[in-house]
């Protein structure tokens, strides 16, 4: 009797240990979920504002972190037709392509949404571990060939309806017109489809780094409770 006494007495004791084992796993599951959810939270937040911001009226021509320059390629180009007199219609072409990223912006939230939500729980712990903008990397390493395969055709036909290209031909075709130039021909559509992605990033970095810095920019529970 005093053996199967014992016995229980072990049995029970197994029992109690492996109640406090699987809470603390439960917890720590709960714990990781939360964090995953605070972070996806953040990033929601972050883009929607970013968005909100680049898709405004100038939202990227006015902004001097993400406003579109002159095509890089071309930019002895623009040069050229400075010195001839054509500042006018530079700016014009400029601010042209700068609206077709802004109109392109108000149609791409969801495109970050579905991308933030696929974000694990294992990579959530370790992004919230890494530095001010550990998320933003994140999500532009992982998101950016889809995002540049969606955002492309809204591009386009952003820059259809602001006609980019009825600023652009006379600006190219004075140029080519010029002895001794060589000729060029940017791919409008790549250019502004890839600076229209990375205006956003660089907004969504913006809104990551107040999140994670600035407890009243933290505006609810889960976020004051993940970002402590």
């Amino acid at each position: 009797m005093l053996i199967v006494s014992h016995l229980c007495l072990a049995q029970i004791d197994l029992l109690k240990v492996a109640s406090i084992k699987s809470s603390a796993l439960l917890s720590t599951s709960a714990d990781k979920d939360e964090v995953a959810k605070g972070l996806k939270e953040a990033l929601v937040i972050g883009a929607s504002k970013a968005i909100k911001n680049s898709s405004a009226k100038d939202g990227f021509y006015t902004n001097i972190l993400i406003r579109i320059p002159f095509p890089v390629e071309a930019e002895k180009m623009k040069k050229t037709l400075q010195k001839a007199g054509m500042k006018s219609q530079i700016k014009g072409f400029e601010k042209s392509i700068n609206s077709a990223a802004e109109l392109a912006s108000k149609k791409v939230l969801v495109i970050f949404v579905d991308a933030i939500n696929a974000i694990n729980i294992k990579d959530a712990l370790q992004i919230l571990k890494g530095g001010n903008t550990a998320a933003t990397s994140y999500l532009k390493k992982h998101t950016s060939l889809q995002l540049y395969n969606k955002i492309k055709p809204i591009v386009k036909k952003a820059i259809q309806q602001v006609e980019v290209t009825k600023h652009w031909n006379p600006l190219l075709n004075s140029y080519n017109t010029i002895p001794f130039t060589k000729s060029v021909n940017p791919d409008l559509e790549d250019y502004v489809t890839n600076k229209t992605i990375d205006g956003i990033f660089v907004l969504i970095a913006s809104q990551e780094k107040e999140i994670r810095n600035n407890p009243k920019a933290r505006t609810s529970v889960l976020l004051l409770k993940v970002f402590k």
